[in-house]
């Protein structure tokens, strides 16, 4: 079950889903994500497959408006776990307010499209131009800036970037065009292209960069006090990708609750089958990707290493659990 939290002012409010049944005994983990799309479908998957408990966890999945608020979440110590937002949870652990480990990483590369109104034909059409992001510091800030550089733009001087909001926000200001561009998850471009409003410019997962898009960050201190909790979580974590990849028919009934095309749902099915990892390692070169892309002086010289925790996933790999799944094929 899905909590949210929603904030207004200096007012959080918290809307708290009711307990799973038999779940009583279990330890509590609170999980934030943000967005719509791959982070939220994978939720899903996980939660009809029963995988949290099947692996003796309670996890309370609460959705958070924008990776810099799940950030501030995090470090008030209202959530333990951050899902799929890793270069929000960066610039949080750069800062050194709240200690942060990334501790696995689904899909190793930029998984957005980015899209744009009709009128915008190539990369250099874009000068002058509104972009719409989550908020500043956000995984949509840093992701559209490294996209705006690979294009020779300067994301400070040649466009402006505006704060409007996670996925599902930017998509209202395409389509009432609010904004010339935003980056807009895969399992929800349809809707956006289908409205005839705009059009793709990039698949940004064509793009020859590694970089730690998707993934699970906790706070430092979870994996001495709730180590054992904190696997069982990467194992449930770790068999729902397995799900997602060899039960179709539970992950595009998933995808068919925000795309309506069964021809769009099995394109978008087998294209985040291709790029979601049987084992979730968080890797060295797209953490320091993220690490380098973000905007704070305190990020300049951070090694991805002091960022990382690869000790569980290598716990589980070790452990024969992947290879089980897939039939030695992990």
């Amino acid at each position: 079950m899905i909590q949210w939290i929603g904030v207004t002012v200096a007012i959080v409010c918290f809307l708290v889903a009711p307990k799973m049944a038999g779940a009583q005994n279990l330890p509590i983990l609170n999980m934030g994500f943000s967005g719509g799309g791959v982070g939220s479908d994978l939720i899903k998957v996980i939660e009809r497959a029963n995988l949290w408990r099947k692996h003796g966890v309670d996890v309370r999945p609460i959705y958070l408006t924008s990776g810099t608020l799940m950030a501030q979440t995090l470090s008030a110590g209202d959530i333990g776990i951050a899902g799929f937002d890793v270069t929000a949870m960066l610039n949080l652990g750069v800062s050194g307010v709240t200690d942060i480990k990334v501790i696995s990483i689904m899909i190793n590369r930029l998984e957005p499209y980015f899209v744009v109104r009709k009128s915008i034909n190539t990369p250099a059409d874009l000068k002058g131009k509104a972009i719409a992001i989550s908020r500043y510091g956000s995984g949509s800030d840093i992701i559209t800036r490294v996209v705006m550089r690979y294009w020779k733009l300067d994301p400070d001087k040649d466009v402006r970037m505006l704060q409007s909001g996670n996925t599902p926000t930017r998509i209202a200001a395409l389509m009432g065009g609010h904004i010339d561009a935003a980056i807009v998850s895969s399992t929800q471009v349809q809707k956006v292209v289908a409205s005839g409003c705009c059009r793709v410019l990039a698949d940004l997962a064509e793009l020859p960069l590694e970089y730690a898009n998707y993934g699970v960050v906790v706070a430092g201190s979870l994996l001495t006090t709730q180590r054992p909790s904190i696997r069982r979580f990467l194992e449930a974590l770790t068999e729902g990708i397995y799900v997602f990849k060899t039960k179709p028919e539970i992950a595009k009934a998933v995808l068919r609750q925000s795309i309506d095309d069964p021809a769009v749902v099995a394109s978008v099915y087998e294209r985040l089958v291709k790029s979601m990892s049987e084992y979730p390692f968080p890797e060295v070169k797209g953490i320091q990707t993220a690490l380098d892309s973000l905007l704070t002086p305190k990020a300049r010289g951070q090694r991805a290493e002091n960022f990382m925790d690869t000790s569980l996933m290598e716990e589980i790999k070790k452990s024969g659990f992947i290879d089980r799944l897939y039939g030695g094929k992990g």
